[in-house]
């Protein structure tokens, strides 16, 4: 999804650039096509977050379960830092530091998100209240209420819809993890 929008990004920008429509700001011109309204969380509609189809409810003890796994499926940097930077433009971040940004997943691997899919990576900023490594802690919490049993994951929603956000990672059916 997200290369289809880059393309519709990076025309529309050489189009108004063209026109004479993108003022520069301190030297240098932003045509976003993500919004950044919802942060912390990603615009759904560039980041909506997608699967791996690998990792069910009947193997977790063989795939996120497995102290280490996530290390056998995580994209290299080489994969993800053209990603990063891509993103950085398509979410019109002012701030185009790479070092500032970590390429995260949105639904998080060790809760069976899809590792390489541009559709689950955004560059999500290290500044703010809430970050790239506060929201670590709840994804271990989470991840060991799965492991453990005291919650099971439920199968990847069909599609995700605009009214209900976009998914955080797959829907304890109930538990207080705080």
């Amino acid at each position: 999804m997200r290369p289809l929008r880059r393309v519709t990004a990076t025309t529309t920008a050489l189009g108004m650039a063209a026109a004479g429509l993108i003022i520069a700001v301190s030297g240098t011109a932003h045509a976003s096509a993500c919004s950044q309204s919802y942060l912390p969380l990603p615009d759904s509609s560039c980041t909506p977050g997608s699967y791996n189809p690998n990792v069910t409810q009947s193997n977790i003890h063989s795939t996120i379960c497995v102290s280490g796994w996530t290390a056998t499926v995580r994209p290299p940097t080489s994969y993800t830092n053209p990603l990063k930077a891509q993103g950085i433009i398509d979410y019109g971040y002012s701030d185009t530091s790479m070092s500032d940004y970590e390429e995260d997943h949105l639904v998080p691997l060790e809760l069976g998100g899809a590792p390489r899919d541009p559709g689950n990576l955004w560059p999500e900023p290290h500044y703010g209240t809430k970050t790239a490594y506060t929201k670590d802690g709840t994804e271990t919490k989470l991840k060991n209420a799965v492991c453990n049993g005291t919650i099971t994951l439920s199968p990847p929603p069909a599609a995700p819809s605009r009214t209900t956000g976009p998914p955080h990672s797959r829907s304890p059916a109930s538990a207080d993890l705080q």
